[in-house]
């Protein structure tokens, strides 16, 4: 009898290894200036950096806005909700 133990327990270790995206998308709510004010807030962005978040945001739709552990794009993504922010995470592609 085998055990997939030990595989599973690699997946999860990989998938919380992996570099995740904090996302944030276009909502016709939200004024331009919220937007930035919130960015500078939440992830501490300066003015310049949070006009051109905002701004992809508009045009394009969607704006990546940070990357990095599982755990911390989970807060962000949490803090971002709770200023009524529409944000995801997802899964940077890996190189």
């Amino acid at each position: 009898m085998t055990l997939d133990l030990p595989e599973n327990e690699t997946r999860e270790a990989d998938a919380l290894d992996s570099i995740w995206s904090v996302v944030v998308h276009n909502d016709p709510v939200n004024l331009m200036s919220y937007v930035t004010m919130v960015f500078q807030r939440v992830l501490g962005f300066g003015r310049e950096k949070a006009e051109h978040h905002m701004l992809e945001v508009h045009n394009l739709g969607r704006s990546v806005v940070w990357s990095g552990s599982r755990e911390k794009a989970e807060f962000f993504v949490q803090q971002l909700h709770a200023h009524l922010l529409l944000a995801t995470m997802e899964k940077a592609p890996q190189p």
